[in-house]
């Protein structure tokens, strides 16, 4: 530290040395919040944020991903590494991640991913890159962008999600396709991240 920034937080430090002491944050938050149905709650927050969101069973699950593949004209699909085999479609070309360049990853239609935890609450998906979900480039060149969300991986709160989470990872919180609005309050969408979000909600 520089001996001018030395002296300037020390002069700093004595003017406030009359001052009370900030006293305890208190952290006992509400992790635990009971709702009828936590999986309606997420698929109603998510849809809030114009993502395009289906509940499925796991038996249908491949099927409704080759469906909204062919729904939005995706072909040729980032695969994440661990992407289970089972959700990989025939029907598309598969881009393994081993790694992509970026003009590569540009070049592909979309990508499928899995998630680590999503926040009922408020319709947020969380990425930790980890199985299933790669490194964050993946998810913010493409265009397109499929999550499939597991029942387990659903919480209700934000401070319950980060019981789960290791803030050590790369962390991606997802609310929605990518948008921004300028001070006229125009959207738009497809700035810095995917411009179309497609959720598949896994039924237990």
């Amino acid at each position: 530290m520089s001996d001018a920034r030395t002296a300037i937080l020390s002069r700093i430090q004595d003017a406030l040395s009359d001052r009370p002491k900030a006293g305890v944050i208190p952290r006992d938050y509400d992790l635990l919040r009971e709702y009828p149905d936590l999986l309606e709650l997420t698929q109603e927050r998510i849809a809030d944020y114009k993502a395009n969101v289906r509940r499925v069973t796991a038996a249908h699950l491949r099927t409704a991903i080759a469906a909204a593949l062919t729904r939005r004209n995706v072909a040729r699909v980032i695969a994440p590494p661990g992407l289970p085999t089972a959700w990989r479609s025939p029907e598309v070309t598969w881009l393994d991640d081993a790694p992509l360049t970026l003009d590569e990853l540009d070049g592909a239609d979309g990508v499928v991913t899995g998630c680590a935890v999503t926040i009922a609450e408020t319709g947020t998906i969380v990425l930790d890159a980890g199985a299933a979900q790669g490194r964050r480039a993946l998810t913010l060149v493409p265009d397109y962008h499929l999550c499939v969300i597991e029942s387990h991986q659903v919480v209700a709160t934000v401070p319950e999600a980060l019981t789960r989470l290791d803030t050590t990872r790369p962390l991606t919180f997802i609310s929605g396709p990518s948008a921004t609005s300028d001070i006229e309050l125009d959207r738009v969408e497809g700035v810095h991240g995917p411009r179309t979000l497609d959720v598949l909600l896994v039924e237990p």
